[in-house]
């Protein structure tokens, strides 16, 4: 197994680390971004945002050199290279049984314990929506990681009201489950691909 993800190229996208110089266009990408918001990366100063680049990059160098999956942000180019987004695979730590597909009985329990999954996200710049890029570069992902990783199944998660993330999820043919209890609030709506 390979731990440090390659540069992944599909017919209209680039998908690579990121690196410094992207800081001014991620920074736009991600104030505008609803996962963004929801996940707090909104409304950072250009100071904190090149903090958590630069989190990002080394995180990218790093988990690889120990032999880690390659978990993080990547950069979403297009061909002529204009960053346009990000994805990556983040780990998704959730009471994931509270949905009955998650679980390995019917039985119903008063406490639900947080289990590991691995999450993918996305985040497309409001000037490139609607064009299918998250889907291209999350469909790029799927694979890299079902085929190179071997991971037996990759989950994302949204809010009831984010359509539009529920749809890209629907185009990857992504299961969509929803939670039927009220809390967490952070877990609404989860879409499971598996291979």
């Amino acid at each position: 197994m390979t731990t440090h993800m390659p540069v992944l190229e599909t017919a209209r996208l680039i998908i690579r680390p990121f690196c410094m110089d992207d800081l001014e266009g991620i920074h736009s990408v991600l104030d505008n971004d609803p996962a963004a918001v929801a996940a707090g990366l909104r409304n950072l100063s250009l100071s904190q945002r090149r903090d958590w680049l630069d989190w990002s990059v080394s995180n990218e160098r790093q988990l690889g050199n120990l032999f880690q999956p390659p978990y993080g942000d990547r950069a979403v180019t297009l061909r002529d290279g204009t960053l346009v987004g990000a994805v990556g695979f983040v780990p998704e730590l959730m009471p994931f049984d509270q949905i009955a597909w998650f679980r390995n009985s019917d039985l119903e329990r008063r406490h639900y314990r947080n289990t590991p999954e691995v999450g993918l996200f996305w985040a497309i710049d409001a000037r490139h929506r609607r064009n299918g890029y998250a889907a291209e570069a999350a469909r790029a992902l799927l694979g890299y990681g079902f085929g190179s990783l071997q991971l037996a199944r990759i989950v994302a998660s949204t809010t009831y009201d984010n359509i539009a993330s529920a749809g890209v999820m629907r185009r990857l043919g992504m299961r969509i489950e929803h939670n039927p209890l009220p809390d967490p609030n952070y877990l609404q709506v989860v879409g499971v691909a598996i291979p």
